[in-house]
C-alpha cells in the first residue's frame, strides 16, 4: 500500500504543478497584454477551454496507461508521464509500439509468465488453462477513463475550431489602427528585429501582410514641449504601397505618411496629453523597412 502511494506521489505532484504554470503562463501573459483589450471575450475563453480540456484528455489517456502498466507489470509512474507530456496522441502512439503482454503469476514459484505459457520458465510447472482464463475474460479495463478522455479530446477539437473559424472571420478582434484599443493582427510579419530600449523603438522587417499593425505604447511626460522623432527608410516601395503611422491617445488618433520621408519626421505632441500614447506603424505592402522611433 504505500509503495502504491509513494509511485502516484509524482503524479500528485507533477500534474497539479504543471496545471499552475499553465495558469500562471496565461496569468502573465493576461498581465504582460494589458489584457485581452480589443478582442471578443468568446476569443479567450475558446482558449482556456481548450487549454483545459487538452490537459484533461492528457490526464485521462495518461491515467488509463497508468492502470494498463500495472495490469502488465511495467513502470505505471513512467509511462504515464511519457504520456501527458508527450500529448496523448503521440503518447499512446509510443505506448502502444512498446506495450508489453499480460502476465500471470505462476502458481508455483510467483514468477510472472505470459498467459500463453503451457509451462513456467522459471521453475518449469504446467499451467492449466483454468488458471489464468478469469484475466483473458477481463476485457477493456478501466472504460471509464477512455470515455472521458474520448469525450474531453471532442470538446478540446469544438474548442479549437470555435477559436480559429472566429479568429479568421475577423469577428470580435479589432484590427482598426485608429482605435485606443489594443489592435490584433491577423496576418504575419517577417521580421529582423523589433526591439525597445531606453524609450527608443527600432523596428526592421522584411515584409508583412497587408495592413498589419506593428505596436509600441510609449509615454509623454511634458506634451506642450516633447516632440515624436521617427528615423524611416522603406527599401522597396511597391506601386501603391504605403507605410503609416499612427499616434493614438483616446478618442484622438493621428496618423502620417512615413513611406518615403527625405528626411526623419520630427512631430509635435501638443494634441495629446501627457501619459500613455499608442505608437504604431501600418504596413501596406512595404518592403524591407528600417525605422527608429522616439520621444524627446
Amino acid at each position: 500500500m504505500n509503495n502504491t502511494k509513494k509511485n502516484r506521489l509524482p503524479l500528485y505532484i507533477g500534474i497539479p504543478a504543471i496545471l499552475l504554470l499553465i495558469f500562471l503562463r496565461f496569468g502573465i501573459y493576461f498581465m504582460k497584454s494589458h489584457g485581452f483589450s480589443g478582442l471578443s471575450k468568446l476569443l479567450p475563453v475558446l482558449l482556456l477551454c481548450f487549454i483545459l480540456f487538452a490537459l484533461c484528455t492528457a490526464v485521462f489517456f495518461a491515467a488509463w496507461v497508468y492502470q494498463d502498466c500495472k495490469r502488465r507489470g511495467d513502470d505505471p509512474v513512467l509511462w504515464a508521464i511519457v504520456v501527458f507530456a508527450a500529448t496523448p496522441f503521440m503518447g499512446l502512439l509510443i505506448y502502444f509500439l512498446r506495450r508489453s503482454e499480460i502476465k500471470t503469476i505462476c502458481p508455483a514459484c510467483g514468477q510472472r509468465i505470459s498467459l500463453k505459457a503451457k509451462y513456467c520458465e522459471e521453475c518449469g510447472t504446467h499451467i492449466k488453462r483454468e488458471d489464468y482464463s478469469v484475466m483473458e475474460k477481463q476485457g477493456t479495463h478501466n472504460l471509464k477513463f477512455i470515455i472521458a478522455g474520448i469525450v474531453s479530446m471532442v470538446l478540446m477539437l469544438v474548442c479549437l475550431t470555435g477559436f480559429i473559424v472566429s479568429a479568421a472571420s475577423g469577428k470580435g478582434i479589432n484590427t482598426n489602427a485608429a482605435s485606443d484599443d489594443r489592435v490584433w493582427n491577423l496576418g504575419t510579419i517577417s521580421m529582423n528585429y523589433n526591439t525597445y530600449l531606453d524609450d527608443v523603438w527600432k523596428l526592421d522587417f522584411k515584409r508583412a501582410s497587408e495592413g498589419f499593425v506593428e505596436e509600441q505604447n510609449m509615454t509623454i511626460a511634458d506634451a506642450d514641449a516633447q516632440l515624436l522623432y521617427a528615423d524611416i527608410f522603406c527599401g522597396t516601395v511597391p506601386d501603391g504601397a504605403t507605410l503609416v503611422l499612427w499616434l493614438v491617445q483616446g478618442d484622438t488618433a493621428k496618423s502620417v505618411d512615413v513611406t518615403s520621408l527625405s528626411e526623419p519626421l520630427v512631430y509635435p505632441l501638443n494634441e495629446f496629453e501627457n501619459g500613455k500614447i499608442h505608437v504604431r506603424l501600418q504596413i501596406n505592402g512595404v518592403e524591407n523597412t528600417v525605422s527608429e522611433i522616439y520621444i524627446q
